[in-house]
């Protein structure tokens, strides 16, 4: 950048020394236009003679190239130059925008951890993150990053996740703790076991999202790719007809006027505006997000947000926080603590939430050689043999499946049947907590004008009803087995209009089809899991359903500034190109239309980056 802008300020000096001087000296003016074009054209010239070498003809450095050295051609000196250095003016203003989008994303390459702290004996080694393995301990000090996914095994410390999520308050980590590389630990000093390699881990998994968002175009920046590779061919055999045809038809008609009016045509028709300007804009939208701990996988999906009508939550771990602690004990021929007992032995092998908080409130030490057989049956529950005697431990289906008479349960939260030997013998009612925002979610997607939000959880009716109701979410679905969430998507999909679309946000394993499935895919990334994760298509960092809304206004207001620099840029184009077809619009008008069109596209391109009060 410092390189072009030292070229157009030299090549600026010379073209107004050149004008000041006029037809004075008409050698030294000549001299000081040509010494000035080169300075400011020379690498546009040669990247037009490498395309043509190449069989990319039609591009805007052949049109810049044939329309300045055509001005010189005439006798026109300060067209030419004029054509040339506004053009490189332009290309700063890009270069410019492009960059203040790249360190919006970039400030996410620093979280690029340089090494790890490998404890080996008594010893710390100081190895590339690559080279760690699953099980090492790793020792991470004050003000260093963290390198990968881990345990804190011993010490804590604030940790600074700002670069993942967004959020300027470090918050605290203590043993026992998860810990997502890519944070920096702030004060303490704190003995890591790793869990994940560094090419699985969280800030691996981030930053090759980020490198690869502005592959995946959208709608509007295909459409312009597209357009100019029609577009500029197109126009350039109108300019060659405009030059020609007119002088040998017209009686009295000059090929100078004629070449001049094509030149000009030519200058306008540079589609620079659009296929800079569109794609920043989305470029610009994917930074601004990021800002916000929001990581958008391209602007394909930025569009299809800004568009959507439909919203579909999964409950547990998205509106939910997913602790689940056990609320209330229902024994029935048998104490409540050998009810517990044995749930707790019939869910040792399983890692659902559900699970853990029923070995959690147990409390006791499991042996597993009283185990001797676990089957987990998908959507129902664990069906296990435990000191010779079969256990059955799951929902409502469950018992039904196993035609076991129980009591069913109609409280708020998840209830496990338990029974022993084919006789059901309790229940276990399990809550979980609703997230602190996840109102706020809900109200901020009405207020941005997505009345359809809709819940499917596996949860039974009772649960599901209370959290819907307490959020307002407009429809629930209960009961359903990850393959129902599918089915209830598909019938989603037939209620949505044409034009609308369908986002779904989850965090589970379970969730990964659906999310696929969904026109947008939206993931909790802070504890989400790496499935879900993976099928997404927008991750959001902190687990935060508010973010959503925040998410859906930055996609509208890129939207929004894409379709406000097409339609400006093809209007002004439209009306300067026929101005110059019919000799109204100088060449300068020709390169307000083209450059001071790029210049002001760009600037409304910056826009998508402001992103502070949303």
């Amino acid at each position: 950048m410092k390189k072009r802008l030292w070229r157009i300020i030299i090549g600026a000096v010379l073209f107004t020394t050149a004008l000041i001087i006029g037809n004075k000296g008409a050698g030294l003016n000549y001299a000081l236009f040509l010494l000035s074009y080169i300075i400011v054209g020379y690498d546009v010239l040669l990247q037009a003679v490498k395309n043509i070498l190449h069989g990319n003809v039609f591009d805007e450095n052949f049109l810049m190239s044939i329309a300045s050295i055509g001005a010189f051609a005439i006798g026109e000196h300060p067209e030419g130059v004029a054509v040339m250095l506004f053009y490189q003016i332009g290309e700063l203003f890009q270069s410019y925008a492009v960059n203040q989008s790249r360190k919006s994303i970039a400030s996410l390459m620093d979280i690029r951890p340089d090494y790890a702290n490998v404890k080996r004996g008594n010893s710390l080694i100081q190895v590339d993150p690559d080279e760690v393995q699953i099980g090492d301990i790793i020792v991470i000090k004050a003000g260093e990053k963290v390198p990968l996914d881990g345990l804190v095994m011993e010490g804590s410390s604030m940790i600074d996740t700002s670069a993942l999520t967004g959020e300027s308050v470090p918050r605290e980590v203590v043993a026992g703790d998860n810990l997502l590389s890519g944070c920096i630990n702030i004060n303490g000093l704190i003995t890591v076991e790793v869990i994940k390699e560094f090419g699985e881990s969280t800030v691996s998994k981030i930053l090759d999202l980020v490198e690869n968002a502005s592959s995946k175009k959208s709608k509007s920046e295909q459409f312009i790719t597209r357009f100019a590779r029609y577009y500029t061919p197109i126009v350039v055999i109108i300019a060659v007809l405009l030059a020609l045809i007119p002088p040998l038809v017209i009686d009295g008609a000059e090929f100078k006027d004629w070449i001049y009016r094509a030149l000009s045509f030519l200058v306008v028709s540079c589609p620079c505006a659009l296929v800079i300007s569109v794609p920043l804009s989305f470029f610009g939208g994917i930074g601004g997000a990021s800002k916000k701990g929001i990581l958008v996988k391209g602007g394909n999906y930025l569009e299809v947000l800004a568009q959507t009508e439909t919203i579909v939550f999964d409950k547990t771990g998205t509106l939910t926080k997913g602790v689940f602690e056990v609320q209330k004990i229902t024994s029935v021929g048998i104490s409540e603590e050998e009810l517990l007992e044995i749930s707790a032995y019939a869910e040792y092998y399983s890692s659902h939430p559900i699970s853990n908080s029923i070995k959690r409130a147990y409390k006791g030490d499991i042996d597993s050689n009283r185990i001797s057989k676990v089957d987990e049956i998908p959507g129902h529950g664990v069906e296990a043999i435990i000191d010779g005697k079969q256990i059955l431990a799951g929902n409502s289906k469950l018992m039904d499946r196993m035609e076991i008479p129980y009591k069913p349960e109609e409280l708020a939260g998840t209830t496990v049947y338990v029974a022993v030997g084919g006789r059901y013998v309790g229940s276990i009612l399990i809550a979980d907590e609703i997230k602190s925002d996840s109102l706020e979610a809900i109200k901020g997607l009405k207020g941005s004008g997505i009345s359809n939000t809709v819940m499917l959880t596996g949860d039974n009716k009772g649960a599901g009803m209370a959290v819907a109701k307490e959020l307002g979410i407009s429809k629930v679905y209960t009961d359903l087995l990850p393959a129902d969430k599918v089915d209830k998507i598909e019938e989603l999909f037939e209620e949505k209009s044409d034009k609308g679309k369908l986002a779904f946000v989850g965090d589970g394993i379970n969730d990964a089809p659906v999310l696929a499935r969904a026109d947008v895919g939206i993931a909790m990334g802070g504890l989400g899991s790496d499935a879900a994760i993976e099928a997404a298509d927008i991750v959001i960092m902190d687990d935060k359903p508010s973010k959503i809304t925040t998410a859906i206004k930055i996609a509208k207001k890129t939207l929004g500034i894409a379709y406000q620099n097409i339609v400006f840029a093809i209007g002004v184009k439209v009306i300067v190109l026929i101005l110059s077809g019919l000799g109204f619009a100088t060449m300068w008008a020709a390169v307000f239309a083209d450059v001071g069109v790029t210049v002001i596209a760009i600037l409304n391109s910056f826009r998508a980056l402001k992103v502070k009060d949303l």
